[in-house]
């Protein structure tokens, strides 16, 4: 892994949270795009060499909106950065992680990524993404299962 490329946090209302990010804490917004494949809305703000994506269901069927339903607005995912995500993957194939994905997919930005359990992750949804987001390194993706 090359560093923690963003961390996802899941909201009802991207609109609402926007000023608690760019006004309070003075981030940088870098736009913000819906994945349709996921039916949601995302916002990035930089920090550092990483990033905060914001996640709002666009459908009742959206993952986002069941994880809201199920936890409320906070942390989702932790994203990390990896050079090969096919060989990423099939490594942790072998090695026994339990797997969300087992292929690479599309996220925002058109970032390949693709997503580990939690329950093979401590608890934790971890996502792994390669490819060019917002400023030219690797940057935010969308989010599955809520």
């Amino acid at each position: 892994m090359k560093r923690i490329d963003h961390i996802g946090i899941a909201v009802p209302s991207i609109e609402e949270a926007i000023p608690f990010y760019r006004d309070v804490l003075g981030l940088e917004m870098e736009g913000e795009e819906v994945v349709e494949g996921q039916q949601v809305r995302v916002a990035f703000f930089a920090i550092g060499g990483s990033r905060i994506e914001l996640l709002e269901p666009t459908s009742d069927r959206s993952p986002i909106a069941a994880f809201l339903r199920k936890r409320g607005a906070g942390i989702h995912h932790i994203a990390y950065e990896c050079a090969d995500l096919d060989d990423r993957l099939e490594s942790l194939a072998r090695e026994g992680v339990r797997l969300i994905d087992r292929r690479a997919r599309r996220g925002a930005h058109g970032m390949r990524i693709a997503f580990l359990h939690p329950k093979g992750s401590g608890g934790v949804l971890t996502e792994l993404c390669e490819g060019s987001g917002p400023r030219g390194d690797a940057g935010s993706a969308d989010s599955p299962r809520g």
